[in-house]
């Protein structure tokens, strides 16, 4: 996982390496990118997905330096077998979408209050899945654990609130990124007219854990 900052004007050329998948998640600036000899506009909380393109173009606008983290996978011999079995248009055309725009959800751990999207399903890359979690406080997301699953949190704008693990707890500002301990019970909680608004990243430890997705229910 990178951060990587463009200075405004600036551009960067992105290759890829056979055996690898590459996602990017702009969360400040605004700016372009060209993928496939298509021009994809960024705005704050977007993902890219270039799939199977060898390279990407991104560009900042003239105005506003870029901020976004790219997040490579190396694809195993397993996943390689099965992205055949996933929807071919998920795995080979560029994927791009705003945060806002996904697919929202209801999970029995988050109150009525809070928005849950899914930005990435699982039927892109074998084994990852990625969404956002967004409530006004007082709200929380109820206390769980996943030990199938690595899991990393994306702190975005004017989100402020506190993330429990076992028996640690750690403020958790806009634009910070957490890992959440493997197997650890844990919960996030914000206080009244204070701001939940995270990415929730998962890394499946194998394709069995991706059972866990069905707690994700599509409203």
């Amino acid at each position: 996982m990178e951060h990587i900052s463009l200075v405004s004007g600036h551009s960067l050329v992105e290759n890829f390496k056979e055996g690898y998948r590459s996602i990017y998640l702009f969360v400040k600036g605004t700016g372009n990118v060209v993928a496939e000899k298509s021009n994809y506009e960024i705005v704050p909380e977007t993902i890219l997905l270039p799939n199977a393109a060898d390279y990407i173009t991104i560009m900042a606008a003239a105005d506003s330096n870029l901020h976004y983290l790219k997040i490579s996978t190396a694809l195993t011999a397993q996943d390689q077998e099965d992205l055949k079995e996933l929807p071919e248009e998920h795995t080979q055309s560029v994927y791009y979408a705003k945060f806002s725009d996904c697919q929202s959800y209801v999970e029995p751990i988050k109150s009525p209050n809070t928005v849950s999207r899914t930005v990435l399903s699982n039927e892109y890359i074998p084994r990852i899945a990625m969404g956002t979690v967004q409530a006004k406080g007082p709200d929380e997301v109820g206390a769980h654990e996943h030990p199938m699953l690595e899991q990393i949190f994306l702190g975005l704008s004017k989100n402020n609130c506190t993330v429990y693990a076992d028996d640690a707890k750690t403020n958790f500002p806009p634009y910070s990124v957490l890992h959440i301990p493997l197997g650890s019970r844990h919960s996030v909680s914000v206080d009244k007219d204070e701001t939940l608004y995270y990415v929730w990243m998962d890394f499946f430890l194998d394709k069995k854990g991706e059972e866990w997705l069905k707690t994700h229910i599509v409203e």
